[in-house]
């Protein structure tokens, strides 16, 4: 049996799972996000995730498609039908089907829900974690709320594209001052030769990821001295260490910026230990 979808209050096979033509998300890209991971079966940071979702909403003055809990059951359904125990659950909302115009649509419309899931190997993971990840830096074309996880995405489709045509894995975005601001799918991470763990600040220029936040809380709960500011490409090129955050990567070493070795070109120590650690704090919620 192949994977089954949620669209609109409909469980259908993917292949089938289809929206209109003229749905706001199609035609404009209106519409946000939220990707979950899963875990032995659970949901991890769901609350988190569903927070940032409202927000989202909120900030594009978009209607949540269903309730809180409503949504979550519905996130489980898909989770059960598709029988996945690993991997993660994508949720994306528009605000819905209107005749193709750039204003919002003068009548209420019901925003689209469009809900899928899809199983992944941990092990695959942690053995790119065991190896690293090289990253390139290109400049940052975004527009200027990517703190909004919205699925205007072309920027960080082409950014991505860069990165596997050279090699690497993941594109950091660098602001026009020369400073590091985010991965274009990640947010973006180094370790100082004083070990001190540093990530640019939360505001409009950087998604608040929620694997970050949750790694905040496992770097105070450990003692290890932290720095929320912006870092410069060169700081990062000489940095101890470099890693990665996301729901799908969790924490992830970063061994070469731009071809150049970052600490010894070899997964660092506290980036490897963080993600050993990072489920005893991430919340779990069957």
């Amino acid at each position: 049996m192949g994977r089954i979808a949620y669209v609109n209050g409909r469980y259908l096979p993917q292949a089938q799972a289809t929206v209109s033509i003229e749905d706001r998300g199609y035609q404009f890209g209106d519409g946000v996000y939220e990707v979950c991971e899963v875990r032995c079966g659970a949901l991890i940071d769901e609350e988190r995730h569903l927070a940032r979702l409202d927000r989202s909403l909120r900030e594009l003055k978009m209607s949540a498609p269903l309730a809180p809990k409503a949504l979550s059951r519905v996130l489980r359904e898909v989770l059960t039908r598709n029988k996945i125990r690993d991997g993660y659950v994508y949720a994306q909302v528009t605000r819905g089907v209107a005749p193709r115009d750039h204003a919002f649509p003068v009548r209420a419309v019901r925003p689209s829900l469009v809900v899928t899931a899809k199983a992944i190997d941990p092990a695959k993971g942690a053995h790119q974690a065991a190896k690293g990840i090289k990253v390139i830096s290109l400049p940052d074309i975004r527009w200027k709320r990517p703190d909004i996880k919205t699925i205007n995405l072309l920027p960080n489709v082409l950014a991505r594209q860069a990165a596997k045509e050279q090699g690497a894995y993941e594109a950091w975005l660098i602001d026009a001052d020369g400073m590091v601001v985010e991965g274009a799918a990640s947010n973006a991470w180094i370790v100082t030769p004083e070990k001190i763990i540093v990530t640019h600040q939360v505001d409009q220029s950087i998604l608040r990821g929620v694997t970050r936040t949750t790694l905040l809380d496992l770097i105070a709960a450990k003692g290890y001295r932290l720095e929320e500011r912006r870092f410069s490409l060169d700081e990062a090129k000489h940095a101890e260490e470099a890693f990665i955050t996301g729901a799908t990567t969790l924490v992830m070493p970063v061994i070469a910026i731009d071809d150049a070795p970052v600490g010894g070109g070899k997964p660092g120590a506290i980036a490897t230990s963080l993600r050993a650690q990072f489920h005893n704090f991430a919340r779990a919620t069957v």
